[in-house]
């Protein structure tokens, strides 16, 4: 299980006295306890698919605080908050080519005849549940208004 997996990367990390990454970990085993907890799942835990919903909620949320520290001219922020990405984004699956996204959103686009940036709603529903984990929802968001122009 992917759970387990975190743990023992942290036992790890905290071995090897890794602070970056030990902190990272156990803010991500903490999230991932506080889901749990917010489902009723503590006793069976998460699905590898509800943890990797998880890594990839930390993960956007990294994504937000990188561009808003360098708005901020935070660039040293900016630094430590992309680190923490590099770390989560191990965990996640192997992330699509910004071409093959494109080939997925169009297919979508296609399958769902839409026409109009007022059918974007349809379509980025239908793509991020096709490509979850595996492309970012602005990469996502921006090849499907682009084709919906």
């Amino acid at each position: 299980m992917l759970k387990q997996k975190i743990f023992e990367d942290l036992k790890a990390a905290m071995k090897a006295g890794e602070t970056e990454k030990r902190d990272v970990l156990r803010m991500l085993d903490s999230m991932i306890k506080n889901t749990e907890i917010e489902l009723k799942k503590r006793e069976e835990g998460l699905s590898d698919e509800q943890v990797l919903e998880v890594i990839g909620k930390a993960v956007k949320q990294r994504k937000d605080a990188i561009t808003q520290y360098q708005e901020g001219g935070r660039p040293e922020l900016a630094e430590k908050e992309k680190t923490e990405v590099e770390i989560l984004m191990a965990y996640m699956p192997e992330q699509l080519s910004e071409e093959k996204v494109r080939e997925a959103v169009l297919e979508i686009i296609a399958q769902t005849g839409a026409v109009s940036k007022a059918d974007i709603g349809k379509v980025m529903g239908q793509a991020m549940n096709k490509l979850k984990g595996q492309a970012d929802g602005n990469v996502v968001k921006k090849i499907a208004e682009e084709s919906l122009q």
